[in-house]
């Protein structure tokens, strides 16, 4: 199968084919995708939380990202690998947002980075990033990295000024040159706004139908543990399977059924004779 590209992804959307994203953040994340047949590949900064521990996505750093992404894509083949870039490390100006991309793209082989947010110097950086070279996908709705602003964890898009500003956002990444968008959290009628007002393909989560959707791996395997949004589907049980095997394994151990014969190596006499000699000397000394 050849690598996805952003044409092939473009012709996807025009082709009404739905493009399938998700989240990976180590190298056995990465071959299950890969198996799987997903188009796109994301290292979310969500990894800050589902695979670090923090308990946002904010205080996660650069060389923390770049260790993941390193990771998924020595996993990676044929899927196309976006990489979200860390709070803080494109805000200051352009010419740091480029020296993070630049980062991603070197380091770690991604694709892509990921954006969040459009308005006026959001754009400015998509731009100098694009000019950089550098294929940028654009994020607005819910943008977990300035969730404070926005009034917390919530859908966007449900008041008239919610809706206007996601239309003007969103017409504004793909100007600035943004070759695809994730919309998160936004009522599927607006999203529905959104498609008819962009050319390119829009990623949706929590937006209803679109040209294509990405899930968290871990909420989507049923690892993550706890409250989870209101968009998750849980496709597998992976985390009540792990607990159970880890359970048995426990008892195995403190029943002495494990290890049993099977799982051991067999000597040789000359080897244990030879052991014991040792031993006998060093405890003559």
């Amino acid at each position: 199968m050849p690598k996805i590209s952003i044409p092939e992804l473009a012709r996807k959307r025009e082709a009404g084919e739905p493009i399938v994203m998700v989240t990976a953040y180590d190298f056995p994340g990465a071959r299950w995708a890969e198996r799987a047949g997903v188009d796109m590949v994301l290292v979310g900064d969500s990894g800050a939380q589902v695979v670090l521990g923090y308990d946002s996505t904010v205080p996660v750093t650069t060389d923390e990202m770049l260790v993941l992404a390193r990771a998924v894509r020595r996993g990676t083949e044929t899927a196309f690998l976006v990489c979200d870039v860390a709070f803080g490390t494109t805000e200051t100006s352009d010419a740091q947002a480029v020296e993070t991309a630049v980062r991603f793209v070197k380091e770690a082989g991604a694709d892509a980075v990921k954006i969040e947010g459009g308005r006026a110097e959001r754009l400015s950086r998509i731009r100098a990033i694009v000019a950089a070279g550098i294929p940028v996908v654009g994020h607005i709705g819910l943008t977990p990295q300035t969730a404070t602003a926005l009034g917390g964890f919530r859908a966007q898009g449900r008041t008239v000024a919610s809706a206007s500003r996601l239309v003007e956002e969103a017409i504004g990444i793909e100007a600035a040159g943004a070759f695809c968008i994730v919309v998160e959290a936004v009522p599927s009628e607006i999203t529905e706004v959104l498609r008819e007002a962009l050319t390119i393909p829009i990623i949706g989560i929590g937006a209803g139908p679109t040209d294509g959707q990405v899930l968290v791996l871990h909420d989507l395997l049923g690892i993550t543990e706890g409250h989870t949004a209101k968009f998750v589907k849980q496709f597998g049980t992976i985390g009540a399977d792990a607990v159970a095997a880890i359970t048995a394994y426990g008892e195995e151990v403190r029943s002495r059924a494990f290890p049993a014969e099977e799982h051991g190596y067999a000597g040789t006499p000359e080897a244990l004779e030879a052991a014991r000699q040792a031993l006998a000397a060093h405890a003559s000394e």
